[in-house]
């Protein structure tokens, strides 16, 4: 077999893959693909820092699984029996062990210089435009607005019934909520995604630094938006902080990331980022239809 050729044709093969994974399978803002394998679209600067150390990564280790493979190969056809009538005695060598120990260092010092002020960025909070208060039950999430005259609510996942992939779908069911969804945001709504959307949805202004400030009443839950670059674990007795700041206007949506019980897969979040404008109406008509903190959209 002719070396060369299979080496071309191993590294052609792998380089279309990585550049068909990140191309032509990049899922859309807000929201997984079906069938996506790439990471979602950032629409935060948290989100493109962490979009752009994996791409880097992804072709660090590309590198190094194709050099790897290389050498596997060459080695393979090198010194296969046939070649070496009289096997070699060699058991090591110095130069080989020093280079394979020093060139991983240099590796993971690079990496590292990269990643640390990347974790700094995320988990130092600079001054935010006010914060927002999350709370993490089974198997739900309470918000509320501390800054904002205290705006309280509850956010579930919507039942199955409400979807029209579902096989017990009703149709009036799925009107009441996008009846309700429209007349909280104050414009037409629809419901987007199946088991990612909630009766009640946490409605932020775009362009604006947010401090989210995270706890739970029960277990450990996470509260995690891929489009936002953020993840942070809600613990029982602690208040954990993060921010972030949107820059695109939409429906962006998320779920518990630590496992929390039974329910843990039916515990979506949903961001709707709106314009200041749209936010400081919605702040206004929240204050009212959320005078009772036990209410929601769906009067739950």
């Amino acid at each position: 077999m002719n070396v060369k050729r299979l080496t071309a044709g191993i590294m052609v093969a792998l380089t279309t893959l990585v550049g068909f994974s990140v191309s032509a399978l990049a899922e859309r803002v807000g929201m997984p693909e079906d069938k996506g394998i790439w990471l979602i679209e950032p629409a935060s600067d948290q989100a493109m820092w962490v979009k752009d150390f994996n791409e880097l990564l992804m072709w660090i280790i590309t590198v190094i699984a194709v050099f790897v493979f290389i050498l596997m190969f060459y080695v393979m056809w090198r010194y296969r029996a046939k070649a070496n009538p009289v096997p070699s005695k060699t058991t090591h060598s110095t130069l080989v062990e020093i280079i394979w120990t020093v060139v991983p260092i240099f590796i993971l010092i690079g990496i590292g210089i990269i990643s640390i002020p990347l974790l700094y960025k995320q988990d130092v909070v600079p001054e935010t435009d006010f914060a927002i208060q999350v709370t993490g039950n089974q198997w739900n999430w309470d918000y509320s607005y501390p800054d904002h005259g205290g705006i309280e609510f509850n956010a579930a996942v919507v039942p199955n019934a409400a979807f029209e992939s579902s096989p017990d779908f009703d149709p009036a069911v799925k009107a009441e909520y996008e009846q309700n969804l429209t007349n909280f945001l104050g414009r037409p709504a629809q419901l987007n995604a199946r088991l990612l959307d909630t009766n009640t949805r946490l409605v932020l202004p775009v362009d604006t630094k947010v401090k989210v400030l995270l706890h739970a009443n029960d277990v450990i839950h996470a509260w995690t938006v891929p489009s936002f670059g953020v993840k942070l674990d809600a613990v029982p007795g602690r208040l954990n902080e993060t921010w972030f700041e949107a820059r695109e206007i939409g429906t962006f949506y998320g779920q518990c990331s630590e496992l929390c019980g039974k329910d843990h897969a039916y515990m979506p979040i949903a961001v709707e980022v709106v314009s200041k404008e749209d936010f400081a109406k919605w702040v206004e008509r929240a204050k009212a239809e959320y005078a009772d903190a036990g209410t929601t959209a769906l009067g739950r």
